[in-house]
């Protein structure tokens, strides 16, 4: 019988919706309790393992860690005897699960998780994460905790694996407005190309005078009256200055009047604003990976996308970043398949004034 290890990080992505960065560290999770948060990556590791065949030995953390998201799948599991806390205890999971011979190892969370579970057992045994972090730089990710599900039964199918990069950004930076990312390590992750994410890529030197072009000319287009949602990133950066002010580079920014009217907004903030004027949101596409939600964005949550609509997304990026997408589709990841759903098919791609591509979000 094929065994499958799960791990669960009970506060992974808890930050995403408050507007923080992030959970890591002790005072990050209490500020985030304090706004309001509450935990998604439960539920989320609970949607990848419904997608699992019947049939499989089970092997969880306990509680939160795991065990508890088996039950909500109605996978029965057996259960790992842990005593540690926080990031060891996500160590010290895998270290066992890898000693008790488990044929993949299924762990929900971001970034930090992936480090964990990489310090603990390397490159010994192969790894898929179900995305539940506010970022998830890395390669190991599939492109959403469904498609999770569906790539580890692929991989008991077939077995063939492939090294992708564990990557992660310095939280600490990120709040001074920069981003830092390291390269920490390889692991090994099923060889699956369309449901797994890529390693994000950063900016591409040829699409800087066009998107400068783009942005003046997105501002010169702004309705009086109008919310504009300016979403993180360095592409939807370039329009904020072009209005006049810096922006927040990780984070949502809210335009009125082709003035700031709030920086680094939360959902609540977010669902405030909305019911007091009508609004388009702007976003850009994450390099290498495509994804236009789910990765940073969190703020816009399903509660903010519905009262925003489909038809008043705009999509801005640069022509080359698109052309080394592969595969060439766009990914969204809300936690809400429903609204993943309704949000699939194609969309314009703003790439200079007057030019667009078509391209398919994929949900």
């Amino acid at each position: 019988m094929r065994r499958i290890g799960v791990i669960v990080n009970p506060i992974a992505g808890m930050g995403g919706r408050v507007g923080l960065k992030g959970t890591d560290g002790a005072a990050t999770l209490a500020r985030a309790r304090e706004l309001g948060a509450q935990p998604v990556s439960a539920e989320h590791a609970a949607r990848a393992l419904r997608e699992l065949p019947e049939g499989l030995e089970l092997l969880a953390a306990p509680g939160t860690m795991g065990t508890a998201s088996c039950t909500a799948a109605g996978r029965p599991c057996a259960t790992l005897a842990i005593s540690a806390t926080g990031a060891e205890a996500t160590r010290a999971a895998a270290l066992a699960m890898q000693r008790a011979g488990v044929d993949l190892l299924l762990f929900a969370g971001g970034d930090g998780t992936a480090r964990d579970v990489l310090a603990a057992i390397g490159m010994a045994l192969p790894i898929l994460g179900i995305p539940t972090g506010v970022k998830m730089q890395s390669a190991v990710f599939a492109t959403s905790p469904a498609a999770a599900g569906r790539v580890a039964a692929g991989y008991l199918r077939d077995g063939l694996l492939r090294e992708a990069e564990v990557m992660d950004l310095d939280e600490e930076a990120l709040r001074d407005d920069r981003v830092s990312p390291r390269l920490h390590g390889f692991a090994l992750v099923p060889r699956e190309r369309a449901l797994m994410q890529a390693c994000k890529a950063g900016a591409s030197v040829p699409d800087e005078a066009a998107l400068e072009a783009l942005s003046r000319r997105i501002v010169a287009q702004m309705q009086p009256g109008r919310l504009y949602l300016l979403g993180c990133g360095t592409t939807t950066r370039r329009i904020k200055r072009a209005l006049g002010f810096a922006g927040t580079l990780m984070g949502i920014d809210v335009a009125l009047d082709r003035r700031l009217l709030a920086a680094d907004v939360s959902e609540a903030q977010l669902l405030r604003l909305l019911g007091q004027a009508p609004a388009t949101a702007i976003l850009g596409v994450t390099g290498g990976q495509g994804f236009l939600l789910g990765r940073g964005n969190q703020q816009l949550s399903p509660a903010v996308l519905r009262r925003v609509g489909r038809e008043n997304i705009m999509v801005v990026a640069g022509a080359q970043k698109l052309a080394l997408l592969d595969p060439a589709c766009l990914h969204v990841d809300t936690g809400e398949p429903a609204l993943d759903a309704a949000l699939s098919g194609y969309i314009a791609v703003h790439t200079a004034p007057g030019r667009t591509a078509m391209l398919r979000i994929a949900a």
